[in-house]
């Protein structure tokens, strides 16, 4: 997957804005306000940072090399995820998925 492919991805989900909050080469992905997904535009290694349940991140972490904790984020919650190894499409579209249903089930729960 590369960045406009994730971009692509990200922008199908309902109620999703893209905006810059942080700088002109952090694009962050919010739904209702809330992030779940950025990436760097500018770095070389294509990487993107994702919320995921405590547990479940320290599980994706031990098993595959391409996670690791979120960059400048709450560590629990958020991986870093490395876009240049074995991981397939597939697999990536289903942690994205993940983040945003994250997210967005937590902004329901508080209504």
């Amino acid at each position: 997957m590369n960045i406009e492919e994730f971009r692509e991805y990200c922008l199908q989900f309902i109620d999703v804005e893209e905006c810059f909050p942080f700088d002109e080469k952090t694009l962050v992905f919010k739904v209702k306000g809330k992030m779940f997904a950025l990436t760097n535009l500018y770095d070389p290694d294509f990487k993107i940072i994702l919320k995921c349940e405590a547990e479940y991140s320290l599980e994706l972490r031990e098993n595959y090399s391409e996670i690791q904790p979120g960059y400048h984020m709450n560590k629990k919650y958020w991986n870093t995820v490395f876009m240049n190894g074995n991981l397939t499409d597939d697999f990536i579209k289903n942690l994205i998925k993940l983040s945003y249903t994250e997210v967005f089930k937590k902004i329901i729960k508080k209504r």
